[in-house]
């Protein structure tokens, strides 16, 4: 399966490459050598060595040391983006979205100085957290920080992605400024009130919160928000395959390599679907 997703993404990546710099090794070709190594969940050294290629695949390889400081050039990060729009995003304006954060752990005594304390899965850890977008069948919008960026600031620049329709969150999200954003935004956010059973206060409260709340009152509303744990199933698929995004390994450090692994992650994850549901990935590039 990992000879079969790569082979789609490296396809996709030749075609929508416009490398024309000189360089030895085209942009397209930089960016597929490293969606091996990250299929195969190994580091990029190992890609760069010929004898972790099938025998019929064995080609010139670049070293580790020009995968890398390529990966961090204008072109190769405008063709990952190209990659993640054409294969992730739907053609369909969503009518229901979803949004949450999936935490990324590094061990408590990890060296990393950007990996920060922050609140993950069931108490304070180190590490990184993606914050996602999904609506049924396409990710929206996706954003990787540090463990300690809250998750209403990363929503502050992921909900103006969003042109309609409603967007379902937890409590996390219930706040005046948010639903500020997402209504200039033509969005309707529909989160719990944080702090259940307290009244609202005196304060100005913004219009689209008191409409989410009241809607979360009915029983249109209390049906949309049935519906939230789709992002959950999401995040379960994202992991629970071979190639999948599971714990960090070790050599994946400092912000810039965490989501640079995730975003290639999310392509591996997306070329998967495609497949599966019999899309041809050239017709979709």
């Amino acid at each position: 399966m990992e000879r079969e997703l790569w082979t789609a993404l490296y396809r996709v990546a030749r075609r929508l490459s416009s490398d024309r710099t000189g360089h030895v090794y085209s942009v397209s070709w930089i960016v597929s050598v490293y969606l091996w190594s990250v299929v195969h969940d190994r580091p990029v050294s190992w890609a760069c060595q010929s004898q972790n290629w099938p025998p019929e695949w064995r080609v010139r390889l670049p070293c580790q040391s020009t995968v890398s400081r390529r990966l961090r050039t204008m072109a190769a990060t405008t063709l990952i983006n190209l990659l993640k729009e054409r294969l992730c995003r739907g053609e369909v304006a969503p009518e229901v979205s979803f949004i949450d954060g999936k935490p990324l752990l590094v061990g408590g005594f990890s060296k990393d100085p950007e990996a920060k304390r922050g609140h993950g899965a069931g108490g304070w850890a180190r590490g990184y957290k993606l914050h996602a977008v999904w609506t049924v069948g396409s990710l929206v919008a996706c954003e990787v920080q540090s463990l300690n960026v809250s998750e209403q600031a990363v929503a502050r620049r992921l909900l103006p992605q969003l042109h309609s329709g409603y967007v379902i969150g937890d409590g996390n999200y219930d706040s005046n400024q948010l639903h500020d954003v997402a209504a200039r935004a033509g969005v309707q956010l529909l989160a719990p009130q944080r702090r259940q059973g307290r009244a609202l206060g005196h304060r100005r409260h913004s219009p689209s919160r008191l409409r989410a709340l009241a809607l979360l009152e009915s029983d249109f509303g209390k049906h949309l928000f049935r519906r939230r744990t789709y992002i959950e199933q999401r995040f379960g698929q994202l992991t629970n395959f071979g190639g999948g995004l599971g714990p960090l390994p070790n050599w994946v450090r400092r912000l810039a390599r965490v989501r640079l692994w995730v975003f290639a992650k999310l392509l591996i994850q997306a070329a998967r679907n495609h497949l599966r549901q019999g899309n041809e990935l050239m017709a979709i590039a």
